[in-house]
């Protein structure tokens, strides 16, 4: 039988493809019903054949369905290619080949991923064709075949990038990678694109092939960022991106500069399309209703607790906020602006003041221009070199800084949006100087557009105002009054999104400025607002993380002033845990009939009850006394999710401070729960779990001695373990300190100070 000519019979090719049909039926049954079929027909190798048949000569069938059958013989490929006769593996691997430029996008996208998962298979090594002839067949005149080509050997470099550049298959990049520069300039822009794609997956790996060619690939890299095609630029903006992450880049970059600089800035202006899409010339929309689908969902991040018990960012950089740089997260599509912006982000952290005199002469006519899309280009450049650029820009901020402030009140909303955040990376250096010099003026401002009519702006403004807030802590107390009044005002006005970030807003300045706010003047305007909404949150509604987190902040900084609150909000955080865990427990034993449960819910009310008790003190024992907590507590602390032990943890070393005769008769259940959660892999668990221990030593003093035994290899094992993070070694210095103090006549506490 001569396998370049295979014929299917008939009937045959008439059950595949009823079989290709039924696959794309909703209903369950038959897609079972397809499975076991499937099972079936693979038992006979040339079923395959027939796969192949369909998407490759199959043009009378439709192009869903001829794709459809290349997927399944993927997947086949995936799980059986090693039982392929040779000679079924050779019909696909040639018709694959015979047939990557066939007319429909869909089919030739489909022979490329499975070209591709043949080549992953180990079948790069025994298919010695298959590189050369797709790098030939990009030379063709038929745009079809060129195009399929390029596609299935983006895919090629993306899987197997290491390998290309291998002795194995003695180095094949020295041939394409010339090759595939060539197309940088080719008149097709999706063409272009997929030249561009396969380059930079050698960028990482530093491929000999491409250091060779750097000065070129720069050369062309530069041209195409200007691409007209927006794609084609978006991709060749994200080589920067990528490059800046290399040792090799200030090396391959120094003498570019001259030239990049000037096409990034260029990119960080917004396109016609994007102004569109923002809604650029309105002005004032703050009485538009929100579009639920504009809100993107919230995670809450659970406590982590230090030793000044602050809850902040822990050293694994856990609670980094990950919209910080994002300056137009409403436009959530990466685009050539956010792209440019990004890579100048990271080019200043690579090169620092070295940036600055490729940049300077162009800031100054980009921040003065009278076309406010150039002017607000200029600011987010601006804002886009703080971080890396910030010691060589200090000598300019004096003047700079007025001028951004000025920017807060421009006709024009998107540059008064882009002044709030450009703004908010230099509020480090703001703080830093006298407070009449620019913290009041840039204070007063931002509080201004937190206000704003328009929604973007208030939405800028009230994250710029937050960060704020963190830079200057106390420096805020003596503009409290106006601050809450601005901010109490800002409930009343504002839609769903933002006051999501108003909540945070709250949050962050009750960290900030901490037991100040504890004024009966200050609670008086804070607090009504804030309960009517908790009031009119049911418990359901997912808008309740942002308002209990900043509840949680609240509480902890008023401390006695939050009394008049304490009983419905502690009530109401215990019934939270409490219906998410009997969610969880009924959904472990019917998880056909009942819904997994949201366990943030039980997450943020542990973190509330956490800030009750810290801020509360002694005052929350008659609380706790006429709850179930501590028996709650004990099943939370066991729970899967890593998040709902570590703010388990944080509650118990607060409640342990706070009211410990309550939790006193719970400690023989609790301490070995604590010692096999003692494992630093879960950095943040093993952290709180360590500080709780302490606390509970603290309290408990030699009645101690019994559980010192459940805990006290994990301790020394982290002690001696390398690069633990400074807040988990000085959470478990307070049980070595204690024990120290406390139990130096017992030789296993005196046996841990040794192994110190």
């Amino acid at each position: 039988l001569v396998w370049n000519t295979w014929q299917p019979d008939e009937q045959g090719l008439q059950q595949v493809l009823q079989l290709l049909k039924d696959s794309q039926s909703p209903d369950t049954a038959t897609q079972r019903a397809v499975q076991e079929k499937l099972e079936q027909l693979n038992q006979f190798p040339d079923f395959n054949n027939y796969l192949i048949f369909v998407l490759t000569s199959l043009k009378s069938e439709d192009e869903p369905t001829r794709s459809l059958s290349g997927l399944i013989l993927k997947n086949n490929v995936k799980a059986h290619y090693q039982n392929f006769p040779p000679n079924v593996a050779d019909f696909i691997k040639r018709e694959c080949l015979n047939n990557i430029g066939d007319p429909s996008p869909l089919i030739r996208a489909t022979i490329g991923i499975l070209i591709t998962t043949i080549a992953s298979k180990g079948e790069l090594q025994t298919w010695p064709e298959l590189l050369p002839q797709l790098c030939n067949l990009l030379n063709s005149d038929d745009y079809n075949t060129c195009e399929g080509s390029f596609g299935a050997l983006q895919k090629i470099c993306e899987d197997s990038s290491e390998l290309l550049d291998s002795d194995a298959l003695n180095r094949p990049l020295n041939i394409m990678i010339p090759k595939f520069l060539q197309f940088f300039k080719h008149c097709s822009p999706k063409i272009r694109s997929h030249a561009i794609a396969c380059v930079n997956q050698f960028i990482i790996g530093r491929a000999q092939a491409l250091m060779d060619n750097i000065d070129t690939f720069i050369e062309y890299m530069l041209q195409r960022t200007q691409d007209p095609d927006e794609n084609v630029a978006l991709e060749a903006c994200e080589f920067w991106l990528t490059l800046a992450e290399q040792p090799i880049c200030k090396e391959a970059l120094s003498g570019h500069l001259v030239q990049l600089i000037p096409i990034l800035v260029n990119g960080m202006k917004y396109s016609e399309i994007d102004i569109i899409l923002l809604k650029g010339d309105v002005e004032e929309d703050e009485a538009v209703p929100d579009s639920e689908q504009d809100i993107k969902p919230r995670f809450h991040k659970s406590r982590t607790v230090t030793l000044q018990h602050e809850g902040g960012e822990d050293e694994e950089g856990e609670d980094i906020d990950e919209d910080e740089d994002d300056d137009d997260d409403t436009l959530s599509d990466w685009n050539l602006r956010k792209c440019s912006a990004a890579a100048l982000d990271v080019l200043a952290n690579v090169f620092r003041e070295e940036l600055l005199p490729h940049l300077l002469p162009l800031l100054k006519g980009l921040l003065f221009h009278p076309d406010w899309v150039i002017k607000e280009s200029g600011i987010l450049v601006l804002g886009a070199i703080a971080e890396g650029c910030m010691q060589g820009m200090v000598p300019y901020l004096p003047e700079l800084i007025p001028h951004l402030i000025q920017c807060l009140c421009d006709k024009k909303a998107l540059v008064r949006s882009i002044a709030c955040w450009t703004l908010s990376r230099y509020a480090h250096w703001v703080v830093s100087q006298p407070p009449d010099a620019h913290l009041k003026p840039l204070m007063t401002e931002l509080l201004k557009r937190i206000l704003d009519g328009n929604k973007r702006v208030q939405e800028a403004a009230c994250s710029a105002f937050a960060t704020l807030e963190e830079e200057a802590c106390t420096e805020l107390v003596p503009y409290l009054s106006f601050i809450l009044d601005t901010l109490v005002f800002a409930f009343g006005k504002y839609q769903h999104k933002n006051l999501l970030i108003l909540y945070d807003a709250i949050g962050t300045l009750a960290d900030s400025v901490g037991h100040h706010l504890n004024q009966p003047e200050y609670i008086e305007k804070l607090m009504p607002p804030l309960i009517a909404k908790w009031n009119e949150l049911k418990d359901e509604d997912k808008d309740l993380f942002p308002l209990l987190e900043c509840l949680s902040s609240v509480a902890t900084a008023l401390q006695s002033g939050f009394l008049p609150y304490c009983e419905p909000v502690y009530q109401r955080c215990v019934t939270l845990v409490q219906k998410t865990l009997a969610q969880a427990m009924m959904y472990s034993q019917q998880p056909d009939q009942y819904e997994a449960p949201d366990k943030d819910f039980m997450i943020v009310a542990l973190d509330l009850l956490s800030g009750l008790a810290e801020g509360l003190g002694g005052h929350v024992d008659t609380l706790v006394a006429r709850s179930n907590i501590m028996t709650l507590l004990f099943q939370c602390m066991q729970d899967t999710m890593p998040e709902v032990r570590q703010s388990s943890f944080a509650l118990l070393g607060d409640l342990t401070k706070a009211c410990f005769p309550h939790v006193k008769p719970c400690i023989a259940e609790f301490m070995p729960i604590l010692g096999t959660n003692l494992n630093p892999e879960f950095i943040s668990v093993c952290n709180n779990a360590t500080w709780a221990i302490g606390e509970i030593c603290m309290q408990m003093g030699v009645e101690m001695q019994p559980y010192i035994a459940m805990v006290l290899n994990q301790l020394v094992e982290i002690i001696n373990r390398p690069n633990t993070p400074k807040t988990l070694l000085e959470n478990t210095g307070t049980f070595v300190g204690f024990s120290d103090e406390t139990f130096s006549a017992l030789p296993v506490c005196s046996g841990l100070h040794l192994l110190l």
